[in-house]
């Protein structure tokens, strides 16, 4: 695409972004189809009750070639995985059990953007990312809106996000060296009735399922050692679909089935390595690191890639603290191993206090780049909502692509109109002279 034609693809998905105000979400089909799915009349009404912000009215609108874009940061990060030196680097700082290869890639991945004037930027990656279940379903209850004459269908295909799913952790299992199929999947969290997202949890378990993978939701305080198996309810698991954020699978709760996974009892996706290799944050100073990467062999094309994508991102350190509080209006601060957004600030918002904590923990801080923004109405006035995207992905290919919607520092599922929301793709506009 050229650069006219990628600035009128823009000035488009902009335009959308700012004045369409449609109702796209069919909420009664929603609820139909979260029944349906799970075989539990009420269970979407139930759901909306208590998650009310869990989805949005409204989709958030992306040119083509934004999501090129972002396919192409992920073939990029996948490209430096593998590299001997990158590997060595981002398992220095993972404990030893983290450092074996038992195989899978995790499924689920999760690559989260912000959108700037000058394309994506890489926020962080995550191996456990949630709401992928969630999204697939809500794809299934869209109206047309204004902008319909200009989507791009082929992007947001439900059903086959679907068919990949189960594909995906049979690949898994085959990875682990293991023949035919699992016989038994667990979804593994703690205390799962009470987790965010439990709702998702159904989902997964249903459509796993009706793929012909039997699968039990479970705290791993319900996980048994039985000579060679890992049992839940005194049957056996063969894999775990792992949602802890224990990533590490270091605090005693999860003794079990840390256990398993160390001695090849079960296999486990996201296991412990892939989440060293990938989804520690302290990797993110490594991927922003464009003369490191090409010195340990990254494509040429790969890094520059990644350097217009990935936020230059620098550990936290004593030599450094004083010069980040100085320049804190221009950083985001991490913990190291964080996740759902926990304990994470804007340099900008940071009082002395909250310093005090950062510089007692182990955090990275990352040059801030501001979200995205969608205009929906609430209570009939228009509310301005930032916006991230999220490409779920599995060894590399795009399995779906939604966005977030929220107001605050970082998302939260806790904004009225805010939530979950599906991304319609525009439809580059034909080149001159074409009919």
């Amino acid at each position: 695409m050229d650069d006219a034609r990628a600035a009128m693809d823009t000035t488009a998905a902009d335009r959308l972004n700012e004045a369409c105000f449609c109702t796209t979400l069919d909420r009664r089909l929603l609820n139909q189809t979260l029944d349906a799915t799970v075989g539990e009349p009420g269970f979407g009404e139930a759901l909306g009750e208590t998650h009310p912000w869990l989805f949005a009215n409204s989709p958030v609108f992306l040119q083509a070639d934004l999501l090129r874009q972002m396919s192409g940061v992920v073939a990029a990060v996948e490209a430096a995985g593998p590299l001997p030196d990158y590997r060595a680097a981002a398992l220095a700082w993972a404990p030893e059990s983290a450092r074996p290869d038992p195989g899978p890639l995790g499924v689920f991945m999760g690559y989260d953007f912000h959108l700037s004037a000058d394309g994506p930027k890489l926020i962080e990656i995550n191996t456990n990312a949630g709401g992928a279940f969630l999204n697939a379903l809500m794809a299934r209850a869209q109206h047309a809106c204004c902008g319909d004459d200009l989507l791009d269908r082929s992007e947001a295909a439900a059903e086959v996000f679907e068919g990949q799913v189960a594909r995906m952790f049979r690949e898994e299992w085959r990875r682990q060296g293991r023949a035919g199929a699992p016989r038994r999947i667990a979804i593994v969290d703690d205390d799962p009735g009470s987790q965010p997202l439990r709702g998702e949890f159904r989902l997964a378990q249903a459509l796993l399922r009706t793929s012909g993978l039997e699968t039990v939701i479970a705290d791993p305080q319900e996980l048994k050692l039985q000579g060679d198996q890992l049992l839940c309810g005194g049957e056996p698991v063969d894999l775990v679909y792992n949602r802890l954020v224990d990533f590490w699978l270091e605090e005693p709760g999860h003794a079990v089935l840390r256990r398993a996974y160390d001695t090849g009892r079960v296999v486990v996706t996201p296991n412990p390595h892939v989440y060293a290799l990938y989804a520690d944050k302290r990797n993110l100073t490594l991927l922003s690191d464009r003369e490191q990467l090409a010195a340990w062999g990254l494509a040429s094309h790969h890094g520059e890639t990644l350097a217009r994508a990935v936020l230059r991102t620098v550990r936290l350190t004593p030599n450094n603290a004083d010069r980040l509080w100085s320049e804190r209006n221009h950083w985001f601060f991490k913990p190291a191993r964080g996740h759902a957004s926990k304990a994470a600030y804007r340099g900008a918002k940071l009082t002395r206090r909250v310093w005090g904590e950062i510089l007692a923990a182990d955090y990275v801080a990352q040059a801030y780049a501001p979200p995205g923004e969608r205009v929906v109405r609430r209570d009939g006035e228009p509310v301005r909502l930032k916006v991230d995207v999220r490409l779920y992905t599995y060894g590399g290919s795009v399995l779906l692509t939604a966005a977030r919607l929220y107001h605050g520092q970082t998302t939260n599922m806790r904004t009225p109109g805010g939530g979950f929301a599906p991304v319609l793709v525009l439809t580059p506009p034909p080149a001159a002279g074409v009919a």
